[in-house]
């Protein structure tokens, strides 16, 4: 009877209390180890990144509540370590969230909560609720609090931030830098821009370290997504893909390109080779074999003066001038340099006579019957060069119908001078 009696008092103080702080004056105070403990201070402050402390003081026992926004939510304690729960006991031990449990006791960290229930922001207190068990630092000994509440704590130090920082704006920020990572490896593109695509990385990690801190993370769902982010380097897999897209666009390069996607190529083999490594050398095989160069500088790379196609570019000599086309500045002997010859708007050759052979390789560009070493200038002063111009007097008869070349040897010394007046028809209108 006198045990039951106990109890019942017991029960009468707790609520009595309770009701004390819900209603009446501001305090600070918990069941801790299952006994009553109550502050005799207690102040709150916020820092100047927002994050906000709410302290309990019992003589030279000592409760901090930290989390990272004051904002009216609950935070779960023990999963990151910018929301905690701390005791510090009178010989200075302290007993923190952010202290696992070492795993004879538990290989799970227990979880309490913080409860931020309202904020008044006109007299600046705070009221809640809190449990936790925190440990020290060995992980083997903890002091739990059950059943705390803080009723209108004052902030004491600092102030409430003009733009505070809540786990929706976090969100938001790391939906947006999702969105922005992805787009760096989007399929749309050709090629993975390593120092895009790690900046980008680097960004939606940032913001998931920011969410994780203003939302917790107890599920571990966001610390899956940190982790699987890595180092953010792109991947081996990613950069065997670069290479395949290099080397696509380097065997359909043309000479308007060739310069370009080549030197894409090589860069791409050389990335894959650190990132993925080359056990057997076999891509530095490949790296060495690519040849780049333009030998004799004519705007034609070496790759193209392979005329014979037989893959030996030393046997090829187009005028037969005893030069390899490949060291040969004017491949087709025709006076004109092959880096001066007729080009398009993407600076591959063009077939001005429409026979079947460029410029560049072809001694007569208008197919007019002269060889282009023959015709220098512009006779007609239309802006079209002799050597490019089937009507060189323009006189609406073609060149080749004007026998300017009588004995069919490309060169117009015999060209037809009707009236002697020392002009071959040819060139006079």
């Amino acid at each position: 009877m006198k045990k039951l009696t106990l109890i019942t008092l017991v029960l009468l103080t707790v609520f009595s209390c309770g009701d004390e702080v819900q209603f009446n004056t501001p305090a600070f105070q918990g069941d801790k180890e299952n006994e009553l403990w109550r502050a005799k201070s207690f102040t709150a402050s916020i820092a100047e990144n927002g994050f906000l402390t709410i302290t309990g003081i019992n003589n030279s026992e000592i409760v901090n509540l930290r989390v990272p926004a004051a904002t009216e939510r609950t935070f779960i304690v023990g999963d990151i370590n910018a929301i905690e729960a701390e005791f510090i006991d009178g010989l200075g031990t302290s007993f923190s969230t952010n202290n696992r449990p070492d795993e004879s006791i538990s290989i799970y960290p227990e979880l309490g909560e913080i409860v931020i229930e309202e904020i008044d922001f006109v007299k600046k207190t705070f009221t809640g609720t809190y449990r936790f068990l925190a440990f020290d630092t060995s992980g083997l000994n903890s002091i739990g609090f059950t059943n705390g509440i803080f009723y209108r704590v004052p902030l004491v130090f600092g102030d409430f931030p003009a733009n505070a920082i809540t786990c929706t704006d976090t969100e938001m920020d790391a939906d947006a830098a999702l969105i922005a990572y992805q787009a760096t490896f989007s399929l749309d593109l050709d090629f993975i821009n390593q120092g895009e695509y790690e900046a980008a990385c680097s960004a939606y990690a940032e913001t998931l370290l920011a969410q994780q801190t203003y939302c917790g993370d107890t599920d571990g769902s966001i610390q899956a997504m940190i982790d699987g982010l890595g180092n953010c380097e792109i991947t081996c897999e990613q950069a065997i893909t670069n290479t395949a897209e290099a080397e696509s666009q380097y065997v359909t390069a043309t000479i308007g390109d060739f310069d370009e996607k080549c030197v894409q190529y090589l860069f791409y083999l050389q990335r894959q080779i650190e990132i993925c490594g080359d056990s057997n050398g076999s891509i530095q095989a490949i790296f060495d074999g690519l040849d780049c160069g333009d030998d004799d500088s004519d705007g034609v790379p070496n790759a193209f003066e392979d005329f014979n196609g037989d893959g030996d570019i030393t046997n090829d000599d187009i005028d037969g001038d005893g030069i390899p086309n490949y060291l040969d500045d004017d491949d087709d002997g025709d006076g004109v340099l092959t880096a001066d010859e007729a080009v398009d708007a993407d600076g591959n050759p063009v077939d001005t006579d429409g026979d079947g052979d460029v410029d560049y390789l072809d001694n007569d560009d208008d197919g007019d019957g002269l060889f282009s070493n023959f015709e220098t200038g512009d006779t007609d002063g239309n802006g079209v060069p002799d050597y490019l111009d089937n009507d060189d007097d323009g006189d609406t008869i073609l060149t080749i119908n004007e026998n300017a070349d009588p004995n069919a040897d490309g060169n117009p010394v015999d060209a037809v001078d009707v009236d002697a007046n020392g002009i071959p028809d040819y060139l006079q209108a």
